[in-house]
């Protein structure tokens, strides 16, 4: 008898190809591919719309795609009882039952799950200063957000997705989650999937990151190979446009005669020089702009 899948490995990997979601008529994802190896920290990013949710809910079986391949540890996560339980999914409001007390809410889930750690779900309730006496329902909107971010936490299923799950909390609230977060999963190593639009308060965070765009994978990357391939380049319009003839431009203003553009591309030591010689100011660019750059609708 093979051993449950929680505890083969640290983290489960997750393999999707061509997958196409569709509601009716509309289609919610098309030719969806990329790959998550097990044990990480991954963002998946998207502006509104573009099929974020659904993508998740897929990967934690709640949903079934019109066509593709998805693969959890291995396995296709549908209606796979090994699977789902190795998977846990917290989104916006916290997944929680609303008419149960915040206490209750942590017994029914560690009945739930064998993983659950009780005495660290009790440690971060009082780090959010959550009442275990109320009910869900008359907690706050960042206060249900931060109960779900507790659970998802203290479950440490070997999949854990937090979609939008920190929306509603407040910045200090946020930047425990996060600190909580890469601690623990550097000391109980699994997959973690972060949608957020957040960008500049998680990409520390991110090993790689799905971007999707219009139900599409934009790009699938590691997120230092992804800043490696922006920057800014800042001079006057003519010397600009010289040194970037040929490369991906996402992104240009102007002020006066200066120009300022946003390129991403794989750029050799060859264009640095180039730009270095023409009197050009270089910069990097940071995930979030990049974020902004690629998936602006003159950049599609």
């Amino acid at each position: 008898m093979s051993a449950p899948l929680h505890t083969r490995t640290a983290g489960f990997d997750v393999a999707v190809r061509d997958l196409t979601v569709r509601y009716g008529r509309t289609t919610a994802l098309e030719g969806v591919t990329f790959d998550l190896p097990a044990g990480g920290i991954y963002g998946l990013l998207g502006r509104n719309g573009s099929g974020k949710t659904t993508l998740l809910s897929v990967l934690a079986a709640m949903r079934r795609g019109a066509s593709g391949l998805v693969r959890v540890a291995g396995e296709d996560p549908f209606e796979n009882a090994r699977v789902m339980g190795g998977t846990a999914i917290v989104r916006e409001g916290g997944d929680v039952l609303t008419t149960e007390k915040v206490a209750a809410n942590l017994r029914f889930v560690a009945g739930m799950r064998p993983g659950f750690d009780t005495a660290w779900a009790e440690e971060l309730l009082d780090a959010f200063a959550l009442d275990r006496r109320k009910t869900a329902d008359s907690l706050s909107r960042g206060q249900r957000s931060a109960l779900g971010a507790v659970i998802g936490l203290a479950t440490r299923a070997p999949l854990t997705v937090f979609d939008e799950v920190y929306l509603g909390m407040d910045a200090p609230s946020r930047q425990r989650f996060y600190d909580e977060l890469l601690a623990d999963v550097i000391a109980h190593p699994r997959t973690v999937i972060l949608s957020s639009h957040l960008i500049g308060e998680i990409e520390h965070l991110l090993e790689r990151v799905v971007i999707l765009d219009a139900g599409r994978v934009l790009l699938c990357e590691e997120t230092d190979a992804l800043r490696a391939k922006g920057l800014t380049l800042t001079g006057p319009a003519d010397r600009v446009d010289a040194v970037v003839a040929g490369l991906q431009v996402v992104g240009s203003r102007d002020l006066g005669r200066t120009r300022q553009v946003t390129v991403f591309d794989d750029l050799d030591e060859g264009a640095l020089a180039r730009a270095t010689e023409a009197g050009l100011e270089l910069g990097g660019v940071a995930l979030q702009d990049l974020f902004i750059h690629l998936t602006a609708k003159e950049s599609r």
